[in-house]
C-alpha cells in the first residue's frame, strides 16, 4: 500500500508517495531526482526528529498506511551536507498563517437574515 509523505527542508516542501516497504535509501534517490543532492549528502528525520537509517524501510520507521494518508501525509525532515562536509541543522520554516478575515466577511449568518424575524 502507498504511504504519503511531506518532506520539509527550510522553506522547501516535497510531497511524494511510496510503498511501505520502500527502503529509506530509495526515498533519498527520489529526492535526488528533485533536488539534485546525492543520497550520501542527505539525512532524513521522522516526526520525532530521529534519524532514519538507509537500510530500514518506511514501515520500520513508523511510516505506514495508518500514519501517512493522502489527506494527512507523514511529515519528514531533510538536512543536507554543506560545502564544508558537515550536515546542516534540521530546519523546517513554519508555514505562514492566513490574514484575518475582513469585517464584511465575519458573522455572515446574521447578515443573511437568519437572525432577523419580521
Amino acid at each position: 500500500m502507498d504511504v504519503f509523505m511531506m518532506i520539509r527542508r527550510k522553506k522547501t516542501t516535497i510531497f511524494t508517495d511510496a510503498k511501505e516497504t520502500t527502503p529509506i535509501f530509495e526515498l533519498k534517490r527520489m529526492i535526488e531526482g528533485i533536488l539534485k543532492v546525492p543520497p550520501r549528502d542527505q539525512r532524513l528525520y521522522n516526526k520525532d526528529n530521529q534519524l532514519m537509517e538507509d537500510d530500514r524501510t518506511l514501515q520500520d520507521c513508523g511510516i505506514t498506511v495508518a500514519t501517512a494518508k493522502a489527506q494527512c501525509p507523514a511529515q519528514l525532515g531533510l538536512a543536507v551536507r554543506d560545502n564544508g562536509g558537515d550536515f546542516e541543522v534540521l530546519e523546517m520554516t513554519p508555514y505562514s498563517l492566513p490574514p484575518d478575515l475582513p469585517d464584511v466577511m465575519k458573522n455572515q449568518d446574521s447578515a443573511n437574515g437568519q437572525d432577523q424575524l419580521a
